[in-house]
């Protein structure tokens, strides 16, 4: 008797188990099919693409390297900040970007760059690094990727061996090309987990579908010159699009794998303090002391002035490290890290109409040179009179 009883309890233990495997198939089906809002840009998208980290790729922008830049009209959320020599540099993030068979010219970091991956926690992909950048880069939580993970001239330190996720097209510091295939590979052998932290909750507010952000009171924003004068980058809104098409050194911005020009539905304008870490290389702080800082917000050809600040920082936060240069030193916190959220004048969170954005960081001497009309028949060349 107790062993009929003995195989009917197993029988039944078999039977709810098998009807538990098929529920738990179907919640791990949910979690990771259907659609969700992509944190870069509002719209809906796949839940594998929309809950997967994002990729943030160095890329080189001087004028040797325009005609090489491929892949770039696939980045979802574009960052331009000056660094040494009045050359600008882009860093790209990517959601979907399977389809890309190259990005590039990938170029080396410069240590605020860092700072804005990790804000969208994000895989961070360059080819070298400044001295600076290196203690930055060592975190683990930078997730970084270097292509030459070595230190040069006499400099002793080691980073993630990226090497393998990264080619040679040509040559030259243009030369250096990723995509996505190279790039998960790595990852994958890294072991990284590729979902974002449970308590992340995204960069940037988004208007609701069929909502579009207007800014009535905001002043005439036809054209936008950021004020760099090494390229004298442009942006001009598209009427018809809705869109701002951006130009450099007197051309359309193309990405030369697609014949696509660069266009983006939000401007976001963020001045921070410039300081020289030697006599090279331009640091534009990505923290500001915690305090807030001035920008900003520019969409639907209208522009109103905003803030920003670092969410949550907190100067009691232990100082993890110190970054000492020739010139100037900063500490590194945890906080420094967070997100950065924009405000406007009734010190409300802005939320950006769906689709790209193209964040300008300016130091105050950039922000003097700043250009934003309604004429549309300005020179570009104008700024350097500033």
């Amino acid at each position: 008797m107790k062993k009929i009883i003995s195989l009917l309890l197993i029988s039944a233990l078999c039977i709810s188990f098998m009807q538990a495997v098929p529920a738990a198939a179907e919640s791990v089906q949910a979690e990771t099919s259907g659609t969700c809002r992509s944190y870069l840009t509002g719209k809906e998208v796949p839940v594998s693409i929309g809950r997967t980290r994002p990729i943030a790729i160095m890329i080189e922008n001087d004028s040797g390297a325009a005609k090489w830049q491929n892949g770039t009209s696939f980045a979802d959320v574009v960052y331009e900040a000056r660094v040494e020599g009045g050359i600008t540099r882009l860093l790209a993030l990517f959601e979907d970007y399977e389809s890309a068979p190259m990005i590039m010219p990938v170029r080396s970091c410069r240590p605020q760059y860092v700072y804005y991956s990790r804000e969208f926690k994000a895989f961070y992909c360059h080819y070298g690094q400044v001295i600076y950048a290196v203690q930055l880069l060592q975190m683990p939580e930078a997730h970084d990727i270097a292509g030459l993970p070595f230190g040069e001239d006499g400099q002793q330190y080691r980073l993630n061996d990226g090497s393998t996720a990264y080619w040679r097209h040509h040559e030259g510091v243009t030369g250096i090309s990723t995509n996505h295939e190279k790039l998960q590979t790595w990852i994958s052998n890294a072991g990284w987990d590729t979902s974002y932290p449970e308590d992340y909750d995204g960069h940037y507010q988004f208007a609701a579908d069929g909502e579009e952000v207007e800014l009535p009171d905001g002043e005439e924003a036809a054209v936008i010159l950021p004020g760099f004068t090494s390229n004298h980058a442009r942006l001009e809104y598209d009427e018809e699009e809705k869109v701002y098409r951006r130009y450099e050194f007197g051309d359309p911005q193309v990405d030369h794998l697609t014949n696509t020009q660069l266009s983006f539905k939000n401007v976001i304008i963020q001045i921070c303090s410039g300081r020289m870490l030697d006599d090279s290389y331009l640091f534009a702080d990505p923290v500001n002391g915690g305090q807030r800082g001035e920008g900003w917000y520019i969409t639907n050809g209208r522009a109103e002035r905003i803030t920003w600040q670092k969410e949550n920082w907190d100067s009691s936060d232990p100082i993890i490290d110190t970054v000492t240069s020739a010139k100037t030193s900063f500490d590194i916190r945890e906080s420094d890290f967070n997100v950065t959220r924009y405000y406007d004048a009734d010190g409300n969170e802005i939320k950006l109409n769906q689709g790209k954005t193209m964040v300008e960081i300016l130091t105050e001497s950039d922000a003097n040179r700043l250009v934003i009309t309604g004429d549309r028949s300005v020179d570009s060349h104008i700024i350097d009179g500033m």
